[in-house]
Protein backbone atom coordinates (compact mmCIF):
# COMPACT_ATOMS: atom_id res chain seq x y z
CA UNK A 1 0.00 0.00 0.00
CA UNK A 2 1.39 3.44 -0.85
CA UNK A 3 0.81 6.26 2.01
CA UNK A 4 3.00 8.65 0.18
CA UNK A 5 5.77 8.92 -2.33
CA UNK A 6 8.55 11.19 -3.35
CA UNK A 7 10.88 11.47 -6.83
CA UNK A 8 14.72 12.67 -6.33
CA UNK A 9 17.26 12.73 -9.12
CA UNK A 10 20.14 11.36 -8.05
CA UNK A 11 23.61 12.87 -8.63
CA UNK A 12 27.18 12.04 -8.70
CA UNK A 13 28.00 12.55 -5.11
CA UNK A 14 24.67 10.34 -3.58
CA UNK A 15 27.37 7.03 -4.53
CA UNK A 16 30.11 5.37 -5.09
CA UNK A 17 32.15 4.58 -8.39
CA UNK A 18 29.86 1.31 -7.68
CA UNK A 19 26.62 2.82 -7.62
CA UNK A 20 26.30 1.85 -3.76
CA UNK A 21 24.14 4.60 -2.13
CA UNK A 22 25.80 6.25 1.01
CA UNK A 23 23.35 5.59 3.89
CA UNK A 24 22.80 8.96 4.95
CA UNK A 25 21.91 9.75 1.67
CA UNK A 26 19.39 6.86 2.10
CA UNK A 27 18.51 8.46 5.33
CA UNK A 28 18.13 11.75 3.75
CA UNK A 29 15.73 10.78 1.49
CA UNK A 30 13.22 8.57 3.35
CA UNK A 31 13.29 11.73 6.00
CA UNK A 32 12.14 14.35 3.55
CA UNK A 33 9.77 11.81 2.29
CA UNK A 34 8.10 11.71 5.50
CA UNK A 35 8.33 15.39 6.17
CA UNK A 36 6.69 16.10 2.58
CA UNK A 37 3.81 13.56 4.12
CA UNK A 38 3.55 15.92 7.13
CA UNK A 39 3.26 18.63 4.53
CA UNK A 40 -0.52 17.50 3.71
CA UNK A 41 -1.69 17.80 7.45
CA UNK A 42 -0.41 21.36 8.27
CA UNK A 43 3.68 20.00 8.54
CA UNK A 44 6.20 18.92 11.09
CA UNK A 45 5.30 22.24 13.02
CA UNK A 46 2.09 22.82 13.10
CA UNK A 47 1.70 19.38 13.91
CA UNK A 48 3.75 19.71 17.25
CA UNK A 49 1.91 22.37 18.12
CA UNK A 50 -1.50 20.63 18.03
CA UNK A 51 -0.26 18.20 19.99
CA UNK A 52 1.43 20.41 22.45
CA UNK A 53 4.93 18.23 21.42
CA UNK A 54 8.31 18.88 21.23
CA UNK A 55 9.02 16.97 18.23
CA UNK A 56 7.85 13.66 16.14
CA UNK A 57 11.55 12.28 17.08
CA UNK A 58 13.20 9.29 15.63
CA UNK A 59 13.65 6.37 18.05
CA UNK A 60 15.09 3.95 15.46
CA UNK A 61 16.03 3.35 12.17
CA UNK A 62 17.53 1.08 9.35
CA UNK A 63 18.65 1.19 5.87
CA UNK A 64 19.23 -1.54 3.04
CA UNK A 65 20.62 -1.29 0.39
CA UNK A 66 19.65 -3.42 -2.78
CA UNK A 67 20.96 -2.37 -6.02
CA UNK A 68 23.09 0.18 -7.75
CA UNK A 69 21.58 4.19 -8.37
CA UNK A 70 23.79 6.03 -10.85
CA UNK A 71 23.86 9.68 -11.55
CA UNK A 72 20.54 10.79 -13.38
CA UNK A 73 18.30 7.86 -12.10
CA UNK A 74 14.91 8.76 -10.77
CA UNK A 75 14.38 7.44 -7.50
CA UNK A 76 11.03 7.28 -6.25
CA UNK A 77 11.00 6.65 -2.49
CA UNK A 78 7.44 5.47 -1.04
CA UNK A 79 6.79 4.98 2.18
CA UNK A 80 4.60 1.62 2.22
CA UNK A 81 3.49 1.17 5.55
CA UNK A 82 2.55 2.69 8.83
CA UNK A 83 2.42 0.43 11.79
CA UNK A 84 0.98 2.65 15.39
CA UNK A 85 1.83 1.33 18.82
CA UNK A 86 0.68 3.12 21.99
CA UNK A 87 4.26 5.22 22.48
CA UNK A 88 5.44 5.19 18.36
CA UNK A 89 5.20 4.66 14.91
CA UNK A 90 6.94 2.51 11.94
CA UNK A 91 7.58 3.63 8.62
CA UNK A 92 8.52 1.70 5.78
CA UNK A 93 10.08 2.83 2.80
CA UNK A 94 11.08 1.14 -0.72
CA UNK A 95 13.12 3.39 -3.43
CA UNK A 96 12.65 2.09 -6.75
CA UNK A 97 14.30 3.04 -10.19
CA UNK A 98 11.34 1.58 -12.53
CA UNK A 99 10.37 -1.16 -11.31
CA UNK A 100 14.01 -2.22 -9.60
CA UNK A 101 14.25 -2.03 -6.14
CA UNK A 102 17.53 -0.21 -4.80
CA UNK A 103 17.00 0.81 -1.20
CA UNK A 104 14.93 0.02 1.59
CA UNK A 105 14.29 1.99 4.88
CA UNK A 106 12.58 1.67 8.03
CA UNK A 107 11.94 4.13 11.36
CA UNK A 108 10.24 4.08 14.23
CA UNK A 109 9.13 7.56 15.42
CA UNK A 110 7.87 8.98 18.83
CA UNK A 111 5.70 11.84 19.44
CA UNK A 112 8.15 13.81 22.56
CA UNK A 113 6.39 15.81 24.33
CA UNK A 114 8.01 17.62 27.24
CA UNK A 115 7.35 16.65 30.52
CA UNK A 116 9.07 18.44 33.72
CA UNK A 117 11.72 19.77 32.25
CA UNK A 118 12.56 16.34 30.14
CA UNK A 119 11.23 14.89 27.34
CA UNK A 120 9.48 11.75 27.31
CA UNK A 121 7.29 9.54 24.71
CA UNK A 122 3.85 10.75 24.28
CA UNK A 123 0.97 8.41 22.87
CA UNK A 124 -0.16 7.91 19.24
CA UNK A 125 -3.60 8.43 19.65
CA UNK A 126 -4.03 11.92 18.64
CA UNK A 127 -1.16 12.22 16.18
CA UNK A 128 -3.27 8.83 14.59
CA UNK A 129 -6.63 11.32 14.71
CA UNK A 130 -4.73 14.05 12.98
CA UNK A 131 -2.99 11.76 9.85
CA UNK A 132 -5.22 9.03 9.46
CA UNK A 133 -8.70 9.69 7.74
CA UNK A 134 -11.86 9.07 9.57
CA UNK A 135 -13.99 6.13 7.40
Amino acid sequence: MTVHHCVYSVSFGDCDPAGIAYYPNIFRWVDTTFHDWLRQFGGHAALCTQLGAAGLGLMDATARFRSPLHDGDSLTVTMTALSWSKRSLTLRYAGRVGDRLAIEATETRGIFMPVDGRLTAGTTDALQTLVIPAA
